[in-house]
């Protein structure tokens, strides 16, 4: 009997030490993960410690009162530059700045790659040969067929000198890095929402990231890594372009709905597309227009007092509050211009105002934006709207006679430059400036 009771307070005294053992490494364990949780390290995570985030944080952004009445004309100020945006990937979210380099093809950094689909020429005539039926093309993707490509973000690495300093390191290199949401199925799925929220917060969720390189490879660079150059078609025209589809991981065509193959092409510099039609001539800009995988011209202008007037005439649900600037995918938003007064310039100068700068920005005002339907797709979500604002944009905005059929909001623009920079062309707009109509006058779009 006393070896039974001794065995049993030995067995006793084991379950205590242990459970006091626990707490202990708990106690231990729980400050650690905190502050450094058990996940692996992202992309990004890397080229935090020789690079910088380009863009304005969203707690600061100059698009947080977009729907004030501040944005009305103010007496008799000129309007003035409230946000400047770019889209490094076509159709994914765009990047806030404060201020931007303006080259001929538009603003530094915007519209460099654009996702594409491999599609087969279907249909076909009966009497088609096997190689015509074979035959298959890249074309471009947008939101109008993916919506969910709004929620693709992207992110601007650029170098930072003091960081490269400390690292002792030496680099100009830039690198996106593309953003998308995907959960695994399962326990895998369990881990990657658990590391995720441990890495970046309650709300975050788990992604993929995909890093490329900004600047276009060297010949070796496309050799090592096995790009291509490819046609890639963009509305009515074939522009050849580095396909670099190998750097797109399977789960993204997953996540989009692409039943095609799908491929990412990087614009080639040296192959840009001409832009003719409304934009100015060679002889007139003193250069031939050009543009990169931007739809047709090489800025978009859009002013918030235009919007807002619209946005009145557009009906309102569940599924639609505010008309938010962003699902017009502008690249300069302009405060304090009358209504649509827009649609009446012909050429533009921006000056420093505010903006910290000492150069003028001039541009010519080329046409009136006529829209499709891709508006209809919410910004923050990827959730594409039944009808608005593409019906009432048909409906209230049919205003260009060489687009009757079609809603027009926002300017096209083609940059212009002093003569006395000969081909070093390169000028620099900021939140701030303040805009001068140099000239005024009627716009009838060409179509392609």
């Amino acid at each position: 009997m006393d070896e039974l009771l001794q065995a049993r307070g030995g067995l006793n005294l084991d379950a205590s030490s242990i459970f006091l053992l626990s707490i202990t490494i708990l106690a231990f364990l729980i400050p650690v993960v905190v502050i450094l949780p058990p996940v692996g390290l992202q992309k990004a995570d890397a080229l935090i410690q020789t690079h910088t985030k380009a863009g304005v944080d969203g707690s600061k952004s100059n698009l947080k009162k977009q729907f004030s009445a501040e944005h009305s004309p103010q007496g008799n100020e000129s309007p003035k530059v409230q946000s400047l945006v770019i889209y490094p990937v076509k159709s994914c979210k765009g990047i806030e700045l404060t201020r931007s380099k303006v080259f001929p093809s538009g603003l530094q950094f915007d519209r460099l790659f654009t996702f594409a689909q491999l599609k087969s020429p279907f249909p076909v005539a009966v009497d088609s040969t096997d190689e015509e039926k074979s035959q298959h093309a890249w074309e471009f993707i947008t939101q109008r067929q993916f919506a969910r490509l709004a929620n693709v973000t992207v992110d601007l690495w650029l170098p930072d000198e003091m960081k490269l300093r400390k690292q002792s390191m030496k680099s100009k290199e830039a690198f996106l890095v593309i953003r998308f949401p995907w959960k695994e199925d399962g326990w895998r799925g369990i881990y990657s929402t658990i590391t995720a929220k441990l890495q970046r917060g309650r709300a975050a969720e788990p992604e993929i990231e995909i890093l490329l390189p900004v600047d276009f490879p060297s010949e070796a660079e496309i050799k090592e890594n096995g790009y291509t150059f490819e046609n890639v078609k963009i509305w009515k025209e074939t522009v050849n372009a580095l396909n670099m589809e190998r750097e797109l991981p399977s789960e993204l065509r997953r996540y989009l709905g692409v039943s095609n193959k799908l491929g990412i092409f990087r614009i080639d510099p040296d192959q840009l597309r001409e832009v003719y039609r409304c934009a100015p001539s060679k002889d007139e800009a003193g250069y031939q227009p050009v543009t990169g995988f931007q739809d047709a011209y090489p800025l978009h202008l859009m002013t918030l007092n235009s919007i807002q007037k619209f946005s009145e005439e557009v009906p309102k649900d569940d599924g639609l509050k505010e008309l938010d600037v962003l699902r017009f995918r502008p690249n300069i938003i302009l405060s304090g211009a009358d209504a649509y007064d827009e649609e009446t310039w012909k050429q533009v100068r921006f000056k420093p105002g505010s903006s910290g700068l000492y150069n003028d920005a001039s541009f010519h005002v080329s046409c009136r934006t006529v829209r499709c339907k891709m508006p209809n797709v919410d910004p923050d979500t990827g959730v594409r709207h039944p009808s608005e604002p593409d019906k009432s944009l048909r409906a209230k905005r049919a205003v260009d006679e060489g687009a009757p059929l079609n809603g027009c909001l926002g300017m096209q623009l083609t940059p212009l430059y002093d003569a006395s920079l000969g081909d070093d062309r390169e000028s620099w707009i900021a939140v701030g400036m303040t805009v001068e109509v140099e000239e005024r006058g009627h716009h009838v779009y060409i179509k392609q």
